[in-house]
């Protein structure tokens, strides 16, 4: 089982999660669309869509960076032409670009409000909307969202409310969508950590070094990813999946090789429903959860 030839369209790919779900299909000979925008060396954020090209070419695959806001719909369309004419069609699309601001109601001005539904709902909708059309004519389409289940609890609220309405509106086009293309055999699924990842977000934004060492490395995520990949389509949609749950059900043991630094015990994510409890072995440590 390979994602060999296949088109992967992942938006935010030039770092992070997105970066290292593109790394893994492209060991298997994939062909990688980096739909992001980072198109010029950020002073603290590592990669571009270039530099991130070239490690999806030394590891055995073929890249096209595109600059793409999912913001702008003529952004998102263009990309995804792009993609379909150098690639010839559109096989998995993958929704990970996202903005987060963890403020209160107060201290949320609109702006940013507006960013973080633009990104993550809007922009992961729109996306999707943009690659339909050509993942209902392939073999076997996915679209994976890097977003959270829907657990209506208030305590996933209380703390951030615009942040959580925007990403939950992601994981809304997998339940609604996985339904309405069922029919087309067009896979839709949620993915998200059980704990934090070490990603820039954590380490600038949220925990510093300190709860990077408390982190899994974005591999596991990638490795989940893959392996959704390559379920049938038309039998694995509307999931809400966390990573090592579903990678324990796919055969994975060894969870360790994932820690950034198995000393430290590890950091809990936002969003993981108090009833999805951790595969055998697998303990977490206490304290403020921590987003991928």
């Amino acid at each position: 089982m390979s994602l060999s030839g296949k088109t992967l369209f992942i938006t935010g790919a030039s770092r992070g999660i997105g970066l290292a779900i593109g790394l893994r299909a492209a060991r298997d000979g994939a062909n990688v669309v980096i739909a992001a925008k980072t198109a010029e060396p950020h002073p603290k954020l590592p990669g571009t869509i270039y530099t991130a090209a070239e490690e999806i070419e030394a590891v055995g695959g073929k890249a096209l960076p595109l600059i793409v806001d999912v913001r702008d719909e003529a952004s998102v369309l263009e990309g995804v032409a792009k993609a379909v004419d150098r690639f010839g069609g559109i096989d998995i699309c993958v929704n990970n670009a996202s903005a987060i601001q963890l403020t209160g109601t107060l201290q949320t001005d609109m702006k940013r409000y507006d960013l973080m539904n633009q990104v993550n709902a809007r922009g992961s909708f729109l996306t999707s909307k943009a690659c339909l059309p050509h993942l209902k004519a392939a073999a076997n389409p996915h679209v994976l969202m890097i977003s959270p289940p829907l657990d209506m609890s208030a305590k996933w609220f209380a703390g951030h409310t615009a942040y959580t309405m925007a990403k939950f509106g992601m994981s809304m086009c997998v339940l609604g969508m996985s339904a309405e293309f069922k029919a087309d055999g067009v896979a839709f699924n949620a993915l998200w950590p059980r704990t934090g990842i070490a990603t820039a977000a954590i380490k600038f934004a949220l925990a510093g070094d300190e709860g990077m060492r408390r982190c899994r490395t974005p591999e596991i995520m990638a490795d989940a990813a893959h392996a959704v990949f390559l379920k049938p389509a038309r039998d694995f949609s509307g999931n809400f999946l966390i990573d090592d749950t579903f990678l324990y059900g796919e055969g994975e043991r060894d969870f360790d090789k994932y820690r950034v630094d198995p000393s430290q015990p590890l950091m809990p994510d936002f969003f993981v429903p108090d009833d999805a409890k951790p595969p055998p072995g697998v303990t977490l440590g206490s304290g403020t959860p921590a987003h991928a």
